[in-house]
């Protein structure tokens, strides 16, 4: 019997290596950039909600790799070899958009309360975003690549759409950057700041338990990542973290050293949904699948849009329906929310404060505290409104309750009450409901603004305290801003601001600061004598309110009479000392004023340099907050055009 060669010099078996059984075509140039650039792409528009702070932005860019889906499919059927000249600027493209997509991470996942404090260091990486997905798109080889005509016309509007988005202007939200320093600044627990930690905490959608649960894993995730640095910003985030526990009846923690966590936060932050989840339409995760005439399933909501924008083709297919009736798709409902719930995924939902439980004995007492404040017998009224206070201050729904009930016109007709206490738990009260957005505009529409101005003016010192945390709150809403100005509201927080307690004073300029936002007001401000308790507070540094003052100072400052008002030599000298020995966030807001002032006036310039600032701005150039940095950076640039003149 013979016996087979198996000799060197015999055929050898083909290798089963990945190598040598890969399709030659995945070798070529430019394929495996196409792939990388589609995964790219498919990542992001799985990715969750993003956070408020930057909901917007993200959802813009993010709106933006929807619109590649269209080019992707162009170069899926490019034949290669691919052109030296399109292998690298898909090599571009998948850089700007590797960029792109660590941001939308971030702004996905990332802890909420560091992204409001780093907003503006956020919405810079946008804008490099921006820049490099631009530059991106200034050159494709549209020919070269086969890219139809359709899809160059998309992609030079989205090119001329990123432009115009690289140009934006700093979009910083000062109120709310202004909300965060006022709670980081509060020691005590009093009724009017937990109002303001209970505001902040639904601005940043941190009010129910789940939602801390997930921002005490963010939180501990962004500590490891620093690994010790930044260690004062970090216990920052955690005591307001804390707060906002407090505020929902959770136990605080120190966040980085308690090994206890829930098991349904154990889940990867990477986690990638299941391609047949997604609604070929929004590529986002179903949560009402059905079929259409052709097979395919889609969201509900995203088919019946199309329908309704006269299509009766298949939107994947392209295939004309025999029909536009829809199936539900309950077997794939059933394997999305089993997924969901094995892998601890939250289904998006709209929520309200109406769909939570409200205790049942606030429902039945409240219509009744209603009815006794327009009581004859004064007491019975002392009581219910105290009553009415404390049942705002502990319970969103509690303030839905109370107006839909009609409590707030007898409420403001307390207000004129020559009872003190009367008068300071009405005032209270308000201050309480408008934490409720939709109160605002009902508390202002029966008159309360003149008659809280009022008891600011004449009542007890905190009824005053109270009645200026009530218009801060209300003016939250801009027409507010103006009709508080307009009832001459400013004058007596400004002579709060000048002569109340700590308390006071630190109610009176966050009151100011918001009302300051309105261009009017500004004038109104400044007659009314605001910048000397300003400056006098910038002495005080004890009492905490120097970042408070600089910021008024900065919106003053784009005043000509606020100008000339603040810009004399002292206050000169005064910022420069703040740059060159306050706190980061005192140089980042005293920076900022100065450049207010020199971009206006170049005496300010010369000033700033007899008093030694060049050499503070060039540290804060290198080391400073990413704001200050490009504040110091600016004024520099201003000191060199003005010495070259």
């Amino acid at each position: 019997m013979a016996m087979e060669d198996n000799g060197d010099d015999g055929e050898r078996p083909e290798s089963s290596s990945d190598e040598s059984t890969r399709p030659e075509s995945e070798d070529e140039p430019g394929v495996a950039e196409v792939e990388e650039v589609q995964r790219v792409i498919e990542s992001v528009v799985q990715f969750g909600e993003y956070r408020r702070t930057q909901r917007k932005e993200s959802h813009n860019l993010a709106r933006r790799f929807k619109l590649m889906l269209p080019l992707m499919e162009d170069l899926r059927d490019l034949q290669p070899p691919v052109p030296e000249n399109g292998v690298v600027w898909l090599v571009n493209l998948r850089d700007a958009l590797l960029c792109a997509r660590d941001l939308l991470r971030l702004c996905s996942q990332g802890s909420k309360i560091h992204l409001a404090l780093e907003s503006e260091a956020v919405m810079i990486r946008f804008q490099n975003v921006y820049e490099k997905l631009s530059q991106a798109f200034d050159g494709v080889p549209a020919d070269e690549l086969g890219i139809s005509d359709e899809v160059q016309e998309q992609l030079e509007l989205m090119h001329v759409q990123l432009r115009r988005a690289r140009r934006r202007t700093d979009t910083q939200d000062i109120e709310l950057a202004m909300d965060m320093m006022v709670v980081f600044s509060d020691e005590d627990d009093r009724n009017a700041d937990s109002a303001i930690v209970e505001r902040l905490a639904k601005k940043l959608e941190l009010h129910t338990v789940e939602d801390l649960e997930v921002e005490t894993v963010a939180v501990r995730n962004l500590a490891t990542e620093r690994k010790g640095q930044q260690a004062d910003s970090t216990q920052r985030i955690i005591k307001l973290l804390n707060k906002f526990k407090q505020i929902a009846g959770m136990e605080e923690s120190n966040v980085i050293d308690d090994p206890v966590m829930p098991k349904m936060l154990g889940r990867s932050t990477s986690l990638v949904i299941p391609h047949e989840f997604l609604c070929p339409i929004t590529l986002e995760i179903m949560t009402d699948p059905v079929i259409v005439a052709s097979g395919q399933t889609y969201e509900r909501e995203s088919i019946e849009k199309w329908f309704e924008s006269s299509h009766n083709t298949c939107p994947k297919t392209r295939q004309p329906l025999a029909h536009l009736q829809l199936a539900p798709n309950c077997a794939l409902k059933n394997l999305i929310e089993e997924w969901c719930e094995s892998n601890n995924f939250k289904l998006p939902k709209k929520y309200t404060a109406a769909q939570e439980s409200c205790p049942i004995e606030n429902k039945e007492e409240i219509p009744s505290l209603v009815e006794s404040l327009s009581s004859i017998h004064l007491e019975e009224q002392r009581k219910a409104v105290e009553k009415i206070r404390m049942l705002s201050k502990e319970n969103p729904e509690n303030r839905v309750l109370v107006a839909e009930h009609g409590g707030i016109p007898p409420l403001v007709q307390l207000l004129s009450y020559p009872d003190s206490k009367i008068q300071e738990h009405a005032v209270t009260a308000l201050l309480n409901l408008s934490i409720d957005e939709g109160n605002k505009r009902l508390i202002s529409t029966e008159g309360a603004i003149p008659a809280i101005i009022e008891v600011l003016e004449n009542g007890s010192a905190v009824a005053k305290e109270n009645s200026a945390a009530a218009l801060f709150s209300l003016s939250m809403l801009d027409e507010l801003k103006e009709m508080v100005g307009l009832s001459n509201g400013i004058p007596p927080l400004v002579e709060l601001l000048r002569t109340g307690t700590v308390r006071g004073k630190k109610d009176a300029i966050t009151a100011l600061f918001n009302l300051s936002l309105s261009h009017a007001n500004k004038g109104r401000a400044i007659r009314a004598g605001i910048v000397p308790p300003l400056l006098a507070l910038l002495k005080q540094t004890n009492l905490g309110m120097i970042d408070e003052a600089l910021s008024i100072l900065l919106l003053l400052a784009s005043n000509p009479d606020g100008r000339q008002e603040i810009g004399e030599l002292s206050f000169i000298e005064t910022l420069v000392e703040f740059i060159r020995e306050g706190t980061p966030k005192n140089k980042e807001c005293a920076a900022s004023v100065l450049l207010e002032l020199c971009s206006n006036n170049s005496s300010f310039i010369l000033a700033a340099l007899q008093f030694g600032v060049y050499e503070h701005l060039a540290e804060i150039k290198e080391s400073g907050t990413n704001r200050a940095q490009r504040k110091a950076n600016a004024i520099l640039e201003l000191i060199t055009r003005s010495e070259q003149i």
